[in-house]
């Protein structure tokens, strides 16, 4: 194992989350949104973790009025104190985790996509071999019927 992967594994230990990007993690609870693509959960031992939505990338805030619709639709679909199942994929640069979301066994990322508030990062797709050509459908899709901010 190299040193960045050590240093991921060890990120995520500390986070509470599994390091292996194929298991998820239950019990985590959300906390509160930032924006379309990032919140704040509490892991099992109640530490909070900041998550990156993986493999999306929404508009920023001050991109009005996308931005906030974003933000809004992900606080509609991860109200606070809503319980998430997360499969990690990595840490960023800016220590937060890098997963995807799962309510009742939807992705809210793919979510975020099919209803276009949010596209995908192909740049990220790692992580994602399994479903990268359903994420680029559901974006192809949303584009295609105009849907958030294709608009």
């Amino acid at each position: 194992m190299n040193k960045a992967a050590i240093i991921t594994v060890f990120l995520m230990l500390l986070a509470g989350v599994p390091a292996v990007a194929q298991t998820s993690s239950p019990n985590m609870t959300v906390v509160s949104v930032g924006d379309g693509d990032t919140l704040r959960v509490r892991n099992q031992q109640g530490q909070p973790v900041t998550i990156r939505l993986a493999c999306v990338d929404a508009p920023k805030l001050k991109q009005n009025p996308w931005g906030q619709q974003s933000r809004t639709r992900l606080g509609q679909l991860l109200p606070v104190g809503q319980s998430v199942q997360v499969r990690s994929i990595e840490s960023d640069k800016y220590k937060r985790l890098v997963a995807e979301v799962f309510v009742n066994n939807r992705s809210v990322n793919l979510t975020m996509v099919q209803e276009g508030q949010a596209v995908v990062y192909r740049q990220y797709l790692k992580g994602y071999t399994n479903t990268k050509e359903q994420f680029l459908q559901a974006e192809a899709n949303a584009k295609q019927q105009k849907l958030g901010f294709w608009n």
